[in-house]
């Protein structure tokens, strides 16, 4: 097939959307992704893009273009820009656009925006689109504050709408989110798929956890924003602060990293590790224990399931969280760990407290969160089910 692609984010930024195209190129298939100047999630463009540096690129056999992107700050009228540059410019640019594809494919983060000027294309070339919705919206603005029935939530409802209901399947990460696209969005014939994420393969050759001796370290690895609630990783490491068992690391960065140190002033058993490299977080895993999953309190975000999830399983990692919905659900049925509730800062601590009491309940979860991540979580299965989804709507005009 020749597939278009379009997304906003894409690598060097930290999204998988880059592998996937790669291994459906390596499939055979001509792929072209249209996407914005990287900066997240820091807010400012990374070294080389912008200006016209890199604008057309090929990587990994997939041909890029990226569009103007204004760099994603703090604040609202900064973020605004940042949603709509990207969502205007690559309308300009795809309305432009001559070449033929067979079909279109949206890697749907936050802005939903960023789909429309795909789903334009693929109607003026008679095309269809396929979506995979990684963020819910409009609920996602909820997390940042937005309430729900203000004028800004019930203009995006209506954006998001429009947007949703013009494509012709949309692939969703997780099996909450169907419910609200049929209630709320109103979708009512558009084929709706479960397609979960799935890890990077260079998490399959962390070594399994060994027994030992304490101290038992715990990790968090991931953007540490204002959804995520890193604090209440923090708060707990204070509540810990005098259990020598007990030692955190933080790996990541991102506009809530300073606030978060400040919080943590003082503390001996906990570490911020910045930013790394994928590369160089099969040694993170490796070094831990458990990991740790968090989210803020909110109906938007325990609707996902967040994509470290997979990471932290394919580790063989057992998985502890203060997080409500989705999430806690999976780790019921792998077996791999506990839950607290999102923000229960003594929930999450009497959790890693009890797992220091029974360190052999690292070992068993830890094998039960690989165990399960390979029958549900598979990259090939996750490769196999995408291209599916693309040729039963390549194989017919719109």
């Amino acid at each position: 097939m020749k597939i278009l692609v379009v997304c906003q984010y894409y690598p060097p930024e930290p999204f998988r959307i880059g592998d996937i195209c790669a291994a459906l190129a390596a499939r055979g298939h001509a792929v072209t992704v249209v996407t914005g100047e990287p900066n997240y999630p820091m807010g400012e463009r990374y070294e080389g893009y912008g200006r016209g540096e890199h604008r057309d690129e090929t990587v990994n056999g997939v041909r890029v273009h990226r569009c103007y992107t204004a760099p994603r700050k703090r604040g609202a009228l900064r973020r605004f820009l940042n949603y709509y540059s990207f969502a205007l410019s690559s309308r300009a640019y795809l309305a432009r656009l001559r070449e033929e594809f067979d079909v279109v494919f949206v890697n749907q983060l936050s802005p939903v925006m960023m789909a429309g000027g795909a789903i334009a294309c693929a109607k003026k070339h008679g095309k269809k689109t396929v979506l995979y919705c990684l963020d819910l919206w409009p609920e996602s603005l909820t997390a940042g504050g937005v309430k729900s029935g203000s004028a800004i939530y019930r203009f995006f409802l209506g954006v998001s709408r429009r947007i949703y209901r013009a494509c012709d399947e949309i692939l969703i990460t997780s099996r909450s989110f169907e419910a609200y696209l049929k209630e709320t969005i109103g979708l009512a014939n558009t084929p709706i798929t479960y397609l979960p994420q799935y890890a990077e393969a260079l998490f399959d050759d962390v070594p399994p956890v060994a027994a030992h001796e304490p101290p038992y370290r715990f990790l968090f690895a991931g953007n540490i924003g204002d959804a995520q609630s890193v604090e209440t990783i923090v708060k707990a490491a204070r509540l810990l602060q005098d259990d020598d068992r007990v030692r955190f690391d933080i790996v990541g960065d991102g506009v809530a990293l300073e606030r978060c140190r400040k919080l943590a002033d003082g503390l001996e058993n906990i570490a911020f590790r910045g930013r790394q490299d994928v590369s160089q977080m099969p040694g993170f895993y490796a070094a831990a224990d458990a990991a740790i999953i968090t989210l803020g309190k909110n109906p938007a975000l325990s609707r996902t399931l967040p994509g470290k999830v997979q990471s932290y399983m394919a580790a063989g990692r057992a998985v502890l969280g203060a997080i409500d919905g989705e999430t806690p659900r999976v780790i019921r049925d792998a077996d791999c760990g506990a839950c607290a509730a999102a923000e229960d800062a003594e929930g999450l601590a009497a959790q890693i407290r009890a797992f220091a009491d029974e360190p052999e309940r690292f070992v068993r979860c830890g094998a039960n969160a690989r165990q399960y991540n390979a029958a549900h979580f598979d990259q090939k299965t996750f490769i196999d089910g995408l291209e599916a989804a693309l040729q039963r709507n390549a194989a017919e005009r719109r």
